[in-house]
């Protein structure tokens, strides 16, 4: 897209040698919240129109702020600097008076706990009676009593400034996590940024904009002489391209692999197209629905002889059991749906030595529960014929075993190109063995009635026509390129199918009905170009045989048929379903959002990192650095569908994940290459330029790895800060979470030398200064009316960290030795580096600074690392903070390599600590650096006063498990005031903690 440009009054370069306000300042913890805000929004999220199975797409609040703080300049009014970004974000507490429905009961409540009087609300809020009448309330018990009961209404005649004054005001009250939840998100909400912002931001800024577009375009040529140019050459879902081109930057975007192009590309022109484009594209799926419905209803596949239409075909897998000599239906549950209690009964035929199948509904509770044990269990074919249990796994029937060569081998037979379903002497069959049916009376009703059936005559013989027709036409479909014909490349997720099935070719993973129904829909969507391709691709991810069928086996309620991509694998189920086009239809189609036309300049292309030759201003990277996710094979699956036939602009790319190229995995040959991507990207940029760059934090281990890649591509790191990306996804239990990093760079300009001792001083020094000046920060801003900090304590570890960084890349040469050359130099497994013991270091150093309050410095040295861990965490509790990153965090920077023996919850977003009496009186005392701390004796006693020890039972229990006692009892004095102060001075474990810091400051000795 070509943009015109203005020429704003502003002064050209101006702001060319000015920091970014994303070097100094960052509000992380707003930002934390926005982003999960954005992430559970599931399909409601603008770029998921485009398809879900591409997981690792940014939040576009996080994309925006990156942006917008990379282009405003750091003045010496910090707080003002906050406050005009968030202004600019619709992050400040204005925004949210657009941002958030506030009933006057809510305001009334709200204001009355926080110290507001009757007398200031009696003139504001009147009570309901009926209708539109109200009264005044006679008193606070009788606001309170309406309050309750959601009667308060604002008054007719209140004055709309002091409405508005009362509801800011309770904004202000409100914590921003429990606004972000109930608010709409920024970009969802008409007119942000309000109009209003921009005589402030304009006066701040030197500028003249009415817009997020022409701000964007003012600052670009006050630092860099024209409109800024943003690049991302790792672009994956789109969501860094997209959002920079939204706000008006120009955009370059690539990326190795033409699925992740062609996301990008639609993000930008299709989602961020004009209202006619639009248009356009909603009249041609409209018309090539009906089209496809017309050859779906010709054909004569999903209607039954009752009119009544199909919605979900289910399948499974049969197959003989060696020790019975039965056919089996594989099932790993006979629940059909928990939605009137469905399950599908196995009906032994003796004769023929196979079950027949009955699809019963509305079975008691007790057949429900029982349904729930199929015929699969724990990798065995389990069933029972005349009173004797057969048991087989599954392995032995698929002929798993070892070759020679210490490879894996099995029996199953390889599918040839020709095959769409098992042969008859094929291990595993397959079986149509339910269909839910819409009843003819209301297929066009808003609301369908639906019935799940066994499978009858009629069905079997659709199946087979089905079958028979995508068998005579495979050939000329593959040669048109509306079927795929491209063999599956062995890696490790693609293995999957290959072992398990024999499938070698990637239509084999589609049964005969998928086939049919993608033939047709692909055929007639070539009239849809660019669109046809992307929604080719999300029908492809509802319609196959890896579509899991979701509520049949658990507790949900109705029945689903899932998409592929639940969890970035390949995985081969024993029963599946399949869509019909009535119930595919959704798919088939993008979902439309007015949220901004873009109107910059903008490019997508196909090719590696390394490769670009492209400049730019600033560069945001979301590189697979340690990425389990394998988009190199998976997107296999979808190139397959779309390699063929490509669209313009699609067909100027390579579609081919060109696995060789991928960037993969952790090692050598990652780092180098990862060095020739950013050595690339660093010389596409000015010396003013910047470079940021995300990742997922898991591993203590990323930071010196880091340092040696930004070394070697010849960049400083600057700052950095962390923003809570974790779920509570089902997929995410066991305590799988993530948080990501922002890394901020710049050129390294200067060739410094150094030696280790004293750098080991620099590093103190700023890791100091930069945990000082955040806390500093945060205590002014509480000055000026904040009641939260913006700084919390994973900012103050990660500012640790980036000082440390920004320390040791500053230097080109470290004790003589060339840091550029160091950087790609192997390095053995387990071996610990410079700057592995640099970043201990600055660790530490952090951590020393970040004391939690309550504690004295003095008492805080003395600690050991878990001791420290457990009053950190306490202390990260009381604020409201459950997340299990900051346990995993904390531990990692304590050097706690297990903190498990100290939770009590590992919950992602409800974690907790062990309390007093979790421990009780005989847990955690061998716990290394703990078990003969004075914590661990603090919450002994605490413990034994909760139980109502004798007390003086309790002090010479104390006094045996203390070394020192008596030099230790003031340190025991404090521990407990502060879980006192932490835990709630007025019940439970606070106050047994109050009552034995007094009971010890009046001890007798």
């Amino acid at each position: 897209m070509d943009a015109p440009t203005t020429a704003p009054m502003v002064t050209p370069y101006s702001l060319a040698n000015s920091p970014a306000l994303i070097e100094r300042l960052w509000p992380a913890q707003k930002l934390s919240a926005e982003a999960q805000k954005e992430r559970k929004a599931g399909a409601g999220q603008t770029l998921t129109a485009l398809g879900s199975y591409w997981k690792g797409r940014k939040p576009l609040i996080l994309v925006r702020a990156c942006v917008l703080s990379a282009l405003l300049p750091a003045t010496s009014k910090p707080q003002r600097d906050l406050e005009i970004l968030e202004m600019l974000l619709g992050i400040d507490d204005q925004a949210f008076m657009r941002r958030m429905r506030i009933s006057p009961s809510q305001v009334a409540q709200t204001l009355l706990d926080n110290g507001r009087t009757f007398a200031d609300l009696a003139s504001s809020i009147r009570i309901a009676v009926r209708g539109h009448e109200t009264r005044k309330a006679a008193d606070e018990d009788d606001l309170l009593s309406a309050v309750t009961t959601s009667k308060a209404r604002w008054a007719p005649d209140a004055r709309s400034e002091v409405v508005d004054a009362l509801v800011l005001e309770t904004i202000c009250h409100t914590p921003y996590a429990q606004r972000v939840k109930v608010a709409q998100r920024p970009e969802e909400t008409a007119h942000l940024p309000a109009d209003e912002i921009w005589e402030v931001v304009n006066e701040h800024l030197g500028t003249s904009a009415r817009s997020i577009e022409e701000l964007v375009e003012q600052l670009g040529i006050m630092r860099f002489g024209q409109r800024p140019r943003v690049a991302d050459t790792f672009a994956g879902g789109g969501s860094i391209p997209f959002e920079s081109a939204r706000i008006g930057c120009d955009v370059y975007a690539s990326d190795l692999n033409p699925v992740a192009c062609m996301q990008t590309w639609a993000a930008i022109n299709l989602i961020g197209g004009a209202p006619d484009v639009r248009k356009t594209i909603r009249e041609a799926q409209d018309a090539v629905e009906r089209a496809v419905s017309e050859e779906i209803e010709r054909l004569g596949i999903e209607r039954d002889e009752k009119g009544n239409v199909a919605k979900a075909f289910l399948y499974c897998l049969e197959t003989r059991c060696p020790s019975s000599g039965w056919l089996v239906p594989m099932l790993p549950s006979l629940v059909v749906t928990n939605s009137n209690n469905v399950v599908a009964r196995l009906v032994p035929d003796s004769a023929d030595k196979r079950y027949d199948i009955q699809i019963v509904s509305g079975v008691s509770t007790e057949e429900l529960a029982a349904a729930r044990t199929g015929t699969v269990q724990d990798g065995y074919l389990v069933h029972t014929v005349e009173g004797e249990t057969h048991r087989t796994s599954i392995k032995s029937i698929r002929g798993d075993r070892r070759t020679t060569d210490g490879g894996s081998a099995n029996s199953l037979r390889p599918w040839a190109l020709t095959d769409v379903r098992p042969r008859p002497d094929d291990i595993f069959q397959e079986r149509l063995y339910c269909v839910q049916w819409i009843t003819a009376d209301t297929i066009h009703a808003g609301r369908q009635r639906t019935y799940f059936a066994s499978v009858n005559a009629a069905d079997l013989a659709r199946e087979e026509l089905v079958a028979t027709l995508v068998e005579q036409n495979l050939a000329s479909w593959q040669s048109e390129g509306v079927v795929p014909d491209m063999p599956i490349e062995p890696g490790e997720k693609t293995n999957e199918p290959i072992r398990t099935r024999g499938w070698t070719y990637w239509h084999h993973l589609f049964a005969p009905r998928h086939l049919l129904i993608m033939a047709v829909a692909s055929e007639k969507a070539k009239t849809l170009g660019t669109a046809g391709a992307i929604l080719r691709a999300k029908l492809a991810n509802v319609n196959s045989r890896l579509c899991m069928l979701n509520g049949s086996g658990g507790t949900s309620a109705a029945l689903k048929v899932d998409h592929v991509f639940l969890n970035q694998a390949f995985n081969t189920l024993y029963n599946f379903g399949a869509r019909s086009w009535a119930l595919s239809t959704s798919q088939f189609r993008l979902t439309e959002y007015d949220r901004g036309q873009i109107k910059t300049n903008t490019r997508v292309q196909t090719h590696s990192a390394a490769d670009l030759a492209e400049p730019a201003h600033i560069f945001i990277t979301d590189p697979p650095y340690a990425d389990a996710v394998n988009y190199h094979e998976l997107m296999d699956f979808f190139i397959a569908w779309l390699r063929k036939s490509p669209p313009p602009p699609f067909d100027q790319w390579t579609w081919d994940s060109r696995h060789p190229l991928a960037i993969k995995g952790e090692g050598e040959d990652f780092r180098r290459e990862m060095i020739a991507a950013y050595r690339a990207m660093t010389g596409h940029m000015p010396d003013n330029g910047l470079q940021i760059v995300m990742f997922t934090h898991q591993s203590g281990s990323v930071w010196a790895d880091l340092a040696q890649i930004f070394w070697g591509a010849g960049l400083q790191v600057i700052a950095a800060w962390y923003i809570a990306t974790e779920t509570t996804s089902e997929l995410k239990k066991g305590g799988y979470v993530q948080g990501t990093v922002i890394l901020v760079l710049r050129k390294r300009t200067v060739a410094a030398s150094g030696y280790e001792d004293e750098i080991v001083q620099d590093v103190r020094i700023e890791v100091a200064r930069q945990i000082d000046t955040l806390v500093g920060l945060n205590q002014s801003l509480k000055g000026a009316g904040h009641i939260e900090n913006v700084f919390e304590d994973p900012d103050l570890q990660m500012a640790g960290y980036a000082a440390a960084l920004r320390v040791l890349t500053g230097y080109t040469k470290i004790d003589g030795r060339d840091m550029t050359s160091e950087a790609l130099r192997p390095r053995r497994k387990g071996e610990q580096t410079f700057v592995d013991r640099m970043i201990e270091y600055a660790v530490a150093v952090a951590n020393e600074h970040m004391i939690p309050e309550g504690l004295s410095a003095r008492l805080w040295q003395q600690l050991k690392g878990p001791e420290r861990f457990y009053l950190k965490m306490i202390s990260t509790e009381a604020g409201g903070r459950s997340k299990l990153d900051d346990y995993q965090n904390f531990a990692r920077a304590f050097r706690l390599h297990d903190y498990a023996p100290f939770m009590q919850s590992m919950q992602p977003n409800a974690a907790r600590l062990k309390s007093a009496g979790e421990f009780g009186p005989r847990y955690g005392f061998d716990l290394r650096d703990f078990g003969n701390g004075i914590v661990r004796a603090t919450l002994f006693a605490i413990d034994a006063l909760m139980s109502e020890v004798n007390v003086e039972t309790l002090l010479t229990q104390l006094r045996d498990i203390v070394p020192d006692y008596f030099k230790r009892r003031s340190d025991i004095i404090e521990v407990a005031d502060f879980v006192a102060n932490r835990r709630g001075r007025v019940e439970g474990e606070g106050r047994q903690a109050s009552v034995l810091a007094n009971l010890l400051r009046n001890e007798r000795l």
